[in-house]
């Protein structure tokens, strides 16, 4: 039998403990639509009074907190709230709604910028207090879309990056359980209250990979974390670089009746939906991110998105996944977004997330962490001209840069483009920036054949010789790179020759559909025409 596994870490509080393992960063709720946590958009939304009733509900429970508290504990607990008070964060804040930023994201982006500054403090006490700042900022946060920060069960030894102290404070320790970050500081909020509750912490581990509720030990004493058989240390910082090669490619290949290798995805609205990637399926070609992401508190939620993500990357184990960045505005608004004018504006997709920069770094932040934990790529929505990747690509840089900075583990995944422009479609040779392409049928038969919404399906038929010739043409402007197809078409077997004809190999289809094609498949040969004896 294996060893359990030592890890050498620093003490921030002595004593021993020994219990579950809470993974602070694990998902809870992963799927947005219809979590019992969700909250109304009426709750997330709101102009400056609703910004002050969130900080007013976060003051009042950290009032509730500190009543019965020890001088330490109150002292922490009056910090938080005088932070909450200081008129600087409340007009810095809303400066940024004045200049048309939505309150969650102005609140965001102001505390942020604190957290950035005590981050790149020199002295070690400063740098300590940036999880302060961090747990205002959630606290708001969760106040503003009706989601509190939850308790973990007693007897858990907490696993993470950092902890705030309001959940240290708010935590019943009377039942045991321990303290193991990854990062953290001796002269934190946190370590002072754990050595002045005889709470047995460590600090310093580094990353580690550990399950939900697995066995861990805590030696306060010695400084070590002790895990079980089969745990492992993960790198502390991954390089923000591309990977070389097709990431897109990997086991669960069929081929035609004459033999060419053809690989079959699925397409996920919902992260519970990956439990239809079954060892016969290459992966999620599609995972459409704004059916997770529900709500403006949603998209400013960077811990939210990267659990999400996290999910489903490591449920798909070494298989690839794809997810597209948020695809709203036009006929998908984000809840909270409705009222502002650039979504009155017609802006969608790419288009949106570049004029709206504050969602998109949030989201690139989530993802670039998230690359850590599988074979990620991310897929831009709506790309109409070269130049948006390279926008988007520098975000994704400047991102990747921050992250460095604050040593958060993260990896620059490829960063590709779906096809449904009929522009964009007839000019891919120009999207050089591009690491991989993916046909969007739906949106792409909805502009080629000037339909609206609400007559797509019927136009859909008609247009579809149009539309592939279309893919057949812009196939070969490829220029080698990975290509896919993920709409309504290549769930359909009536077009599955053409789409060969065409020269696609590489398909993505809801769950449902994946054995139709599959069987469609193999009846075909790679040139779309029908096998003997078919």
């Amino acid at each position: 039998m294996a060893e359990p596994l030592r890890l050498k870490a620093k003490s921030a509080s002595p004593g021993i403990a020994s219990g579950p393992a809470f993974l602070a960063e694990e998902p809870k709720a992963p799927s947005a639509a219809g979590r019992p946590d969700a909250a109304p958009a009426s709750r997330a939304v709101g102009g400056y009074g609703a910004l002050e009733k969130a900080i007013d509900i976060s003051i009042g429970e950290l009032e509730h907190l500190a009543d019965g508290a020890d001088a330490e504990s109150r002292d922490i607990i009056d910090f938080q709230i005088e932070v909450l008070r200081d008129p600087t964060i409340a007009e810095a804040t809303g400066a940024r709604m004045e200049a048309d930023e939505n309150v969650v994201f102005a609140w965001v982006a102001t505390l942020d910028a604190y957290i950035g500054e005590l981050e790149a403090a020199d002295e070690e006490q400063m740098r300590a207090r940036a999880v302060d700042i961090l747990d205002i900022k959630n606290r708001v946060l969760g106040a503003l879309a009706g989601t509190p920060i939850a308790d973990f069960p007693p007897g858990s030894v907490f696993v993470g990056k950092d902890m705030e102290p309001s959940r240290f404070l708010a935590h019943d320790w009377s039942k045991g359980g321990g303290i193991a970050l990854f990062a953290g500081s001796t002269a934190g909020h946190v370590a002072l209250l754990a050595r002045a509750k005889s709470v047995p912490m460590v600090i310093g581990t580094g990353r580690f990979s550990a399950g939900d509720g697995d066995p861990v030990s805590v030696d306060g004493n010695a400084g070590a974390v002790i895990l079980q058989a089969g745990s492992m240390l993960i790198p502390p910082l991954v390089p923000a670089q591309e990977p070389a090669g097709d990431t897109q490619t990997i086991g669960g290949e069929l081929r035609t009746a004459d033999g060419v290798p053809i690989l079959l995805s699925i397409n996920i609205n919902d992260p519970a939906e990956i439990d239809a990637l079954d060892p016969a399926t290459a992966g999620v070609g599609l995972m459409r991110s704004e059916f997770s992401v529900a709500s403006v508190a949603d998209a400013a939620n960077e811990e939210r998105q990267l659990a999400i993500y996290r999910s489903v990357l490591e449920q798909a184990g070494d298989r690839p996944v794809t997810i597209r960045m948020l695809d709203i505005g036009g006929d998908k608004p984000l809840a909270g977004l409705e009222d502002l004018p650039v979504l009155a504006s017609g802006l969608r997709g790419i288009r949106l997330l570049l004029a709206r920069p504050e969602i998109a770094r949030v989201q690139a932040r989530a993802l670039l962490r998230a690359a850590v934990f599988g074979r990620l790529s991310v897929m831009l929505p709506m790309v109409t001209f070269p130049d948006e990747i390279d926008r988007m690509r520098e975000l994704f840089r400047e991102e990747a840069e921050k992250l460095g900075r604050r040593a958060l583990p993260h990896r620059m995944p490829p960063i590709g483009m779906m096809v449904e422009v009929p522009s964009a479609a007839l000019m891919l040779d120009a999207f050089g920036a591009a690491a991989f392409f993916s046909f969007g049928t739906n949106d792409l038969t909805q502009y080629l054949a000037a339909s609206t919404r609400d007559d797509i399906d019927a136009d859909a038929g008609k247009a579809a010789p149009a539309v592939l010739r279309l893919l057949a043409q812009a196939v070969k402007l490829t220029a080698g790179k990975p290509v896919s197809i993920c709409g309504d078409m290549a769930g359909n077997p009536h077009y599955l020759p053409g789409l060969l004809a065409a020269g696609l190999r590489h398909f993505s289809v809801a769950p449902a559909r994946r054995p139709a094609i599959r069987s469609a498949i193999i009846g075909l040969n790679a040139d779309g025409t029908r096998a003997a004896g078919e």
